[in-house]
């Protein structure tokens, strides 16, 4: 009798504990996703929501219109580029950075660790503006330091738009990805590193076969990060190009957000647009996952 009770006030005492986070989770995250796909379905063209008449669904021609739409494939080929410099560029260079610091290989650790972690603390808004100067304008810093090399080098706003931004977004945070992973090799047992010297290990074969290892499941986490943040990329690209010239620089939020927000607004192709970041975004985590089992170093 005793037992049961004891399980009853504890199976209790778990609902309560549970029950605000749960509540939050599905007013705040599950509702808005399971109502945006119902949007991207219907004929939704802005007012009450909850009125009569106010909407039916109509079935995919949401997402019949996007596939026949250019600007969302190049809106789609940019963020797969800033995937690509996010997964391959920030975490190896984060990785690469934050071994050096951690095997002590340079001097003045704590000064270059928070040089490279700065550009994380500084405004968004802030980085934005400041390379939007540096390299997109007529009379910018790039431009001038090209023309010494080639004093016949003139601005073209359209040709190669996105190399700019994915050399910002790689500058901007690959710090963070430097701090997890030098505080995670700082949890790895220096005996066994030591030892490993020992038996006669050089720096190559203690990366390979103790520190990469040791690290696998921290390189799956960060490669989620980067592929989510990378889909929700908005702000940086906004600020110094809103998608210009020409859409050449717009990605997927961008995108959706033109639709929603910008002209007439199109609140189902919006919706879609959205739904379809998400199923890329699981796709993409699946698939890391999945590489992550099959080379891990368990």
């Amino acid at each position: 009798m005793k037992d049961s009770l004891a399980k009853t006030e504890e199976r209790a005492s778990y609902i309560i504990l549970v029950a605000p986070a749960l509540f939050i989770y599905l007013f705040v995250m599950a509702f808005p996703t399971f109502f945006s796909v119902i949007l991207s379905l219907s004929n939704y063209k802005g007012g009450k929501i909850f009125s009569p008449g106010s909407m039916s669904i109509v079935g995919f021609g949401a997402y019949a219109n996007i596939l026949k739409d250019h600007y969302f494939f190049m809106a789609l080929k940019n963020n797969i580029l800033i995937v690509l410099i996010s997964v391959f560029g920030q975490i190896p260079l984060g990785f690469f950075l934050a071994y050096i610091l951690s095997r002590g290989l340079i001097k003045a650790v704590d000064f270059f660790q928070s040089m490279i972690y700065l550009p994380n603390v500084i405004s968004t808004v802030v980085v934005g503006i400041l390379f939007k100067r540096f390299f997109l304008s007529s009379n910018s810093v790039w431009i001038e330091i090209s023309r010494h090399f080639n004093p016949a080098a003139e601005y073209i706003p359209d040709k190669n738009a996105m190399f700019p931004i994915l050399v910002v977004i790689l500058w901007m945070y690959t710090g963070m990805y430097v701090l997890i992973f030098l505080a995670n090799m700082q949890k790895i047992d220096v005996s066994i590193i030591e030892a490993s010297k020992i038996d006669g290990a050089n720096e190559m074969q203690t990366l390979r076969y103790i520190i990469l290892p040791a690290l696998s499941g921290v390189i799956v986490t960060s490669a989620i990060l980067a592929i989510s943040g990378s889909l929700k990329s908005f702000d940086l690209i906004f600020v110094m190009t809103e998608g210009g010239p020409a859409y050449s620089t717009s990605v997927l939020s961008i995108y959706m957000y033109m639709k929603a927000f910008r002209g007439a607004p199109n609140y189902p192709v919006a919706n879609a647009i959205s739904t379809i970041m998400v199923v890329i975004c699981f796709i993409l985590i699946g698939l890391t996952r999945s590489v992550e089992k099959r080379f891990s170093g368990e």
